[in-house]
């Protein structure tokens, strides 16, 4: 039995997050369903993150078993061809048989990215979460920094969150401005904050309410230092709203 391991990009606007559901289109779905038209059974994927409904991955990682002799770049080009454009197979190789997509990473990589320009471009809509006003980006940032380390994120943590434990080590919480967004061959100029998360693993929205806390201290609505008191007591009542989904991008898997 061969394991084939896939690198996978995707634009999560049109799709109800990673993980197959009764009712509602999502991308392990699309791949099970294009894999089975491919080698005629059926195939399940296992992704390393189940990204939610509207978030996007640069660099999503999955695997699968087969007994089809078809080779990784046929397989790359079978799939691509029959998946919606808006899911890219980037790359497919063979992986030892003990890599596991989901159990073998070390970590994963999150960006989020925050628009408070006045005029925010039609074309980074999907991708942004459009804020009317300025956020101090300093008192952010002295935020974030209380999240670092192995701490338990029950404050974080969405409903409907299945994980057998609430401890996660967050080795990454940055906060930076910027001027312009590259898109294309354009530069995109405006008001922009990107948020960049690097942990051993992390909760059902997890991030998305990170974000939606650091957005409340930005704010003035919540003071740095009511983050690390957040943290300490575990509730979820006292955290920030959830940041929508747009603005997340899954950006990497780590893996030894």
């Amino acid at each position: 039995m061969r394991n084939i391991r896939l690198l996978i990009q995707y634009d999560g606007t049109a799709y109800h997050g990673w993980q197959t559901q009764p009712n509602g289109v999502t991308i392990q779905g699309q791949l099970e369903g294009r894999l089975e038209n491919i080698l005629g059974e059926k195939t399940p994927v296992t992704g390393a993150g189940r990204t939610d409904a509207g978030v996007h991955a640069l660099a999503q990682c999955a695997c699968f078993n087969t007994n089809s002799r078809l080779s990784t770049d046929t397989l790359r080009e079978a799939l691509n061809a029959g998946l919606p454009a808006d899911i890219r197979i980037l790359t497919a190789d063979e992986a030892d048989e003990s890599f596991h997509a989901r159990f073998s990473a070390t970590g994963k990589t999150y960006i989020y990215i925050i628009s408070t320009s006045r005029i925010t471009s039609p074309f980074l809509l999907r991708y942004v979460w459009r804020l009317p006003y300025r956020l101090d980006i300093e008192a952010m940032r002295n935020a974030a920094a209380s999240l670092l380390g192995h701490h338990d994120f029950s404050a974080f943590r969405g409903s409907g969150c299945g994980a057998k434990t609430t401890l996660r080590t967050l080795r990454t919480a940055s906060v930076d401005r910027k001027d312009d967004m590259e898109f294309m061959a354009f530069r995109i100029e405006g008001d922009f904050i990107v948020l960049r998360f690097e942990g051993d693993a992390f909760l059902r929205h997890m991030v998305r309410n990170m974000v939606g806390s650091l957005v409340e201290v930005g704010r003035g609505k919540m003071k740095p230092a009511d983050i690390a008191d957040i943290l300490a007591k575990g509730d979820r009542n006292l955290a920030g709203p959830t940041a929508p989904a747009q603005g997340l991008f899954l950006e990497q898997i780590n893996y030894a």
